[in-house]
């Protein structure tokens, strides 16, 4: 089915669904990429805008929510819990923990990674209490089920911390923690507060802390070059890298197309080793359907089959995580609202409102050409309520 909808500035904007019936399916294979999906939050038809993070945990479907995830790994996907995507920094701990123990409850097949933090905490006024909050969060995530990936602590940067004061609290982090854990480097166009992060080489000599446990990095920085970089050194550490880059994706996954012939242990798996990224991706949140399929057409040996599909998702990726790029979420938020995932597309504080109509409509286009809409006539009926102000 092929829709035309209306639009304000005059272009037609075309919605297509069946796409995945176009052609077979790859045969199957084991996987040969480790791919999270950083999943949003969906909140109660209800919700309103609030004022501190008390109110979140209120303001959450939770049926709706852990539906969602089961949605993604029901397409191979992980689930990655509790970060950026399910608006963590405005979230707080406690709407977070649920999600991490909710999710944990799952028990899906394809794991989940969670944010370690330190979001318990009123204040956070020096390392010693930085270091325990989030050592106590790994240990919550590692008791729920989880993978730990610690997250970026913004308080280096107030302190103006040097080198080696961020390899010292690392340190003691990990070394009051137990394996595997991850770390992740976000870059400033999400948090504008991490200029700077990981000064010097201070990110190799935190990763070198203890290889055998700390079991490589998510690199959100949206800089293919920067990324190639760490990964070479972290392959000669036995670590990996996961992808954050939403604009560059397609390629860093696919790295040199080659069926892996190695592997590493990461807990209790095997994960394939070679010149390329794994993923931990807050696009799959929105193209899981299409991105599933690329990525078994890769485990299949089909690179041309992989990047047929995968291209058009990045295409994606690049429009809804456009500057501003913490405004992502309203894309996703709204693309599972077009698939029927969710009721209405509202995101915390509103946020949403914060891309305009013609951003959504470019979102809905390009979810299209990816083959991520489901139902065109749902998303047609959905996109002319929120032309006509409802949701607004």
């Amino acid at each position: 089915m092929k829709i035309e909808l209306p639009n304000p500035d005059g272009e037609s904007v075309w919605l297509e669904d069946g796409l995945l019936a176009s052609e077979p399916q790859p045969a199957a294979a084991d996987p040969v990429r480790i791919a999270y999906a950083a999943a949003h939050i969906i909140l109660k038809d209800d919700a309103t805008p609030r004022s501190s993070a008390a109110d979140a945990i209120e303001m959450v479907d939770w049926d709706q929510t852990m539906a969602f995830r089961q949605h993604l790994a029901a397409e191979g996907f992980g689930i990655a819990e509790a970060m950026d995507t399910a608006q963590r920094f405005e979230l707080g701990w406690p709407a977070a923990r649920r999600l991490i123990e909710q999710c944990g409850e799952l028990q899906l097949e394809t794991g989940f990674i969670a944010g370690a933090g330190a979001d318990q905490c009123d204040e956070v006024l020096d390392p010693a209490t930085l270091i325990d909050a989030v050592v106590e969060q790994v240990h919550i995530i590692q008791q729920a089920g989880g993978t730990a990936i610690i997250l970026p602590m913004p308080w280096l940067c107030r302190w103006n911390c040097d080198e080696q004061q961020y390899v010292s609290i690392y340190r003691s982090i990990i070394e009051q923690s137990e394996g595997p854990l991850f770390l992740h480097w976000l870059g400033p166009m999400f948090l504008a507060e991490l200029e700077g992060y990981f000064p010097g080489d201070s990110l190799d000599q935190i990763l070198s802390i203890d290889s055998d446990k700390v079991r490589g990095v998510k690199m959100s920085m949206l800089d293919h070059d920067l990324e190639i970089g760490v990964r070479k050194r972290c392959r000669e550490r036995g670590q990996i890298v996961l992808t954050g880059d939403d604009h560059h994706f397609c390629d860093l996954i696919a790295g040199d197309g080659e069926i892996p012939t190695q592997s590493v242990t990461i807990g209790d798996r095997q994960v394939p080793d070679g010149d390329f990224s794994h993923a931990l991706l807050g696009v799959l949140d929105g193209i899981a359907v299409p991105a599933g399929r690329a990525l078994r057409h890769l485990a299949a040996g089909d690179l041309a089959g992989y990047r047929r599909w995968m291209q058009p998702c990045e295409d994606y990726g690049q429009r809804v995580f456009a500057a501003p790029t913490h405004l992502y979420k309203a894309g996703l938020a709204f693309t599972a609202w077009l698939n029927g995932h969710q009721r209405q597309p509202m995101l915390l504080n509103r946020i949403d409102l914060d891309r305009d109509l013609e951003h959504l409509l470019d979102v809905a286009r390009l979810a299209s050409l990816a083959g991520a809409i489901i139902d065109a006539g749902m998303a047609a009926e959905r996109i002319e309520l929120l032309m006509a102000g409802v949701h607004r």
